[in-house]
């Protein structure tokens, strides 16, 4: 078994989608995938931060049904737990949002997970099979992550990117790292708030080649493309953050055709989706 784990509000939805097709599409293994979503509705800060709805988690388990009978997709309503351990806190008002820090809840939210745990954020997809980065042997580590793109050269050469984190959870849990993460966030602002935190909090990480989280292009042996915010040089320097989901801006900016049998199935369920929707409203 194959265990992920997301973590969003209710507009989540189209990254975990198009993740998970890639994943599907992409992935020759006869192992089932077990998909974890945390969410939480914490309305108090934005309205726009509802937890994920419960027929978008049906939808998503009929998805990946149809792919192996035996995957599932578990969501896990965890804002008990975050109001605890974050709620006022100074990185409650996170860089992204306070969703990002649901991932270090990781080793209380899920005692049923005693060996690997894929963390993925919603803004990646899979060019390759999913297998050549799960197969990576973590014994001895608390997590395997790739360096961020760009903290790399401003911050330290070992400076890890967190959308993409397979977690050895009997590690983590022998050293506590969720645990220290936490209080870390607790105590003081820091500028990439859960990022920050897991990295100033890790006793042994292993380091993967970047083409398992590449942040900013996509190479023939790029296992990972996270749509992450980055930097154009033209037509004059500026920033963007495109997402997969933005079919035509992806094909259009990036000039991807590697993806379009994921695309195309993602636009027909989408469809299909809203449509089932408008009728059932």
């Amino acid at each position: 078994m194959i265990d992920l784990l997301f973590s969003g509000n209710d507009g989540v939805f189209d990254g975990v989608l198009t993740c998970l097709l890639s994943v599907l599409k992409r992935t020759n293994t006869k192992d089932s995938f077990r998909v974890f979503i945390f969410t939480m509705d914490i309305t108090r800060i934005k309205p726009a931060y509802k937890s994920i709805s419960g027929r978008k988690i049906e939808f998503l388990e009929k998805v990946v049904k149809t792919y192996n009978p035996e995957n599932r997709v578990i969501v896990k309503d965890v804002g008990k737990s975050y109001e605890r351990e974050f709620a006022y806190c100074p990185n409650e008002g996170a860089y992204c949002s306070p969703y990002t820090l649901l991932r270090l809840l990781a080793d209380e939210e899920l005692p049923e997970v005693a060996g690997k745990l894929l963390y993925l954020d919603a803004d990646i997809m899979f060019n390759r099979d999913i297998s050549l980065l799960y197969d990576t042997d973590v014994s001895g580590f608390e997590y395997a992550a790739a360096r961020d793109h760009y903290g790399k050269f401003l911050l330290r050469p070992d400076y890890i990117n967190a959308g993409v984190l397979l977690f050895n959870m009997e590690k983590c849990r022998e050293t506590g790292i969720f645990l220290k993460a936490r209080e870390k966030l607790r105590a003081k602002k820091l500028i990439f708030a859960d990022q920050d935190a897991l990295f100033r909090s890790t006793t042994k990480k292993k380091l993967l080649p970047q083409k398992f989280n590449d942040q900013k292009f996509l190479h023939k042996n790029t296992v990972v493309r996270h749509f992450s915010k980055r930097l154009f040089y033209l037509p004059y320097p500026h920033t963007d953050n495109i997402k997969q989901w933005q079919v035509d801006k992806v094909r259009k900016v990036f000039g991807y055709r590697q993806f379009d049998d994921v695309f195309d199935e993602y636009l027909k369920l989408k469809k299909f989706f809203n449509e089932e929707n408008y009728y059932n409203e």
